[in-house]
Formats: structure tokens, sequence, C-alpha cells
């Protein structure tokens, strides 16, 4: 809201006056609704009345700089140390350029001189809004980490909700399409051997080698969905998953990983391979790479994953595309357990990079950062 004197309605602003002389209160005060304010003043001239008024809300702080046994930029810096944040005035006598310069360094949103006080007014107006402006966007700023704490514990949920229902979807493959192929496949085999005519075991063996497809087939399946060999390390998945992305892409992947036989925090490797499986996942469809290079380190109380590529890089408007949803994934699956992402790209490739605290001071840090 506005407090311009062609306001047909100025709302009424309290201000505690910090004076020594009864006399210039009352100009001060005269001269504030000359400059078309609504004001309600109350003086206070020692400390004791300082601290009890502070006590009370007001929209501004009015402050002599000399008196008896302290200044205003004592008061100032006070009022810093305990976090109250009232726009204050200086309206002095006389005031020192050092102690005018150390007033607006504390905090001060401006100083006059009594002989001066055409201004007081204006100065004081503008203080106060400046103070509510800048409330309001910090309270815009806290609303929208809010926001973003939200989002992410969503995208966090969403993610775990994933994996839950893959792991569902696995073990239903396992025991019903699994078993069911299994069975069929003993029953072929009874077929064949019990079979007397040659285009019945001909058959047959066509039939066996469908199925042995589809039990390979559904296998495939349950590894992407529910990696069962994480349980063996993550360095063993990532070389398995190197492995097979080899042999179905052509593109060679020169993988150096480190030991990985300290146990890892929960979901740090299952993040770290889906990182991974996406990553490589999007070189094969995008990239145009002939080759790849991972390296995996644990050192330094983090993970790192570093994926590299010899394609066609990314630019800065390929990371700003607005359904650049993987990339966003990534992200977010990385943020679950407190790591991040980095992704630099340029005509001699890409490189995307994992890093994840293991220690508890590093994630404690992290989470403190965010």
């Amino acid at each position: 809201m506005t407090l311009a004197a062609n306001d047909p309605s100025p709302r009424l602003l309290r201000v505690l006056h910090i004076e020594d002389s009864e006399l210039d209160h009352d100009l001060i005060q005269a001269e504030l609704r000359r400059g078309g304010l609504r004001v309600e003043m109350r003086r206070v001239d020692t400390l004791r009345g300082i601290d009890l008024a502070l006590g009370e809300r007001w929209d501004a702080i009015v402050s002599d700089y000399g008196l008896p046994g302290f200044t205003g930029l004592m008061v100032l810096e006070d009022l810093r140390r305990r976090g109250v944040e009232i726009p204050f005035v200086i309206v002095s006598g006389e005031i020192g350029e050092d102690a005018a310069v150390s007033a607006m360094r504390n905090g001060a949103a401006d100083y006059l001189l009594k002989n001066n006080l055409a201004r007081l007014a204006p100065a004081l107006q503008h203080a106060v809004e400046a103070a509510e402006s800048e409330r309001a966007r910090r309270l815009a700023d806290a609303e929208l980490l809010r926001s973003k704490q939200r989002l992410h514990e969503l995208a966090g949920h969403l993610q775990t909700q994933v994996e839950l229902e893959r792991a569902g979807v696995a073990r239903e493959i396992h025991d019903d399409v699994g078993g069911a192929l299994t069975a069929i496949k003993f029953d072929l085999a009874w077929i064949d051997r019990h079979a007397q005519e040659a285009d019945v075991r001909q058959r047959v063996q066509m039939a066996l080698e469908a199925v042995n497809s589809a039990i390979e087939a559904s296998q495939r399946i349950m590894q992407n969905l529910r990696p069962a060999i994480l349980e063996q390390g993550l360095a063993a998945a990532l070389q398995w998953l190197v492995g097979r992305f080899e042999r179905r892409t052509g593109i060679e992947v020169a993988a150096r990983l480190a030991d990985d036989r300290q146990e890892l925090p929960p979901g740090v490797p299952l993040v770290a391979y889906r990182t991974a499986q996406e990553a490589l996942t999007n070189v094969s469809k995008h990239a145009g790479a002939t080759r790849i290079e991972m390296d995996l380190s644990l050192d330094s109380g983090a993970l790192t994953l570093e994926i590299r590529d010899n394609g066609k890089g990314l630019s800065a408007e390929d990371l700003a595309k607005e359904r650049s949803f993987g990339v966003r994934g990534l992200h977010e699956r990385a943020a679950t357990v407190g790591g991040w992402i980095d992704l630099s790209g340029d005509q001699g490739g890409t490189c995307l990079t994992l890093t994840i605290p293991l220690s508890t001071e590093r994630f404690e840090a992290v989470e403190a950062g965010a």
C-alpha cells in the first residue's frame, strides 16, 4: 500500500521515536504530519524504555544520534544482533561522516539533519515501503522454496513407487509367466521324447525354440524392471549392463569400475545403476557416438559415476527444452539420495557425472545447501 500524501486514506504508521528532547519530538511529529503521513508516535529516551517498547509492533523507528549514555548507532547494532528488522531512520542535530557511513552499513534506512526536516516524510515513507517490499519478497522466496521442496518430495515418492511397481511386475513375470513357460517347456520336451511322427517332432522343436526365446525375453524384462544383478554389487551390475549394451548396439564402452565391496547406503546402488542405464540409452538414441567411457569411483566420502561419449554433444538449447524430462528425471532420481547430476557437452561429446555423498557429514552439508 502506498503512503503518499495524495492517498485519500493513508494508513496509520506507528513510529517509535528515540529522542531525549520533547520539543524535537513535537517538531518531528508535526513535520511528518505536514508531509501527509498519519502517524502515531511514542517517545522513549532510555535503553530500558526502548527494550519495553520493542515488545510492541512498530512500522518504523526514528532515532536521534546522540542520547544520554548511548547513541542511535548502538541501538541499531543491538537491533541487528537481536534480529529485529524495523526501518531505522536517524535524525540528528549533527552527525559525522564516519558515523553516518557506519549507520548505513549497519542497516539504517537513511539519516537526516534536524535543520533539514523537509526530507523526513518522504524518507520515512520510502523506508517503510522498502521494508514491506523486502518482507513480501522473503515470503515469496520462502513459499517458492516450500513449493520446490514439496515437488522434490513428490518426485522422490513417485520414483520410489515406480521402483516398487517394477519389482512387483518382475515378481509376477517370474512367478506366473516364467513358471508357465517352464511348464510348457517340460511338456514339449515330454512330447518330443514320445512322439513317433517326424513332422510332429519338428513342430515340437520349433515350439521349444519359441518357448526358450520367450523365457529369455522374460528374464531380460525382469532384469530391466528389477536388476537382481545388483545383489552382486554395483560394479558387477554395471559391468553386466555394459556387456549387454555393447552386444546390443555395437558401441564400445571402456569401463573403469572401482571395487565397491564397501556397503553403500540404501538406494544408492539402484540410483547409480538407473542413471547409467538411462545415460547409455540416451547415447545410443541421440548421440551418434562410437565410444563411451564409464568411470566409477568411491573416495573422499562420495560415489562418483562419470559417463562420457564422443558423440555430437549437448547444447544449452538441448538442456533447456521444455520437454527434456529425461534429464529432469535424472536430477530428481539423484536428489532422492542426496546426490546431484552435472551435464556438460560440446562438439567433442557429452559428459554426465553423478555425485552422491556417502558420509553423514557430507550428506547433511548437501541437505543444508539445498
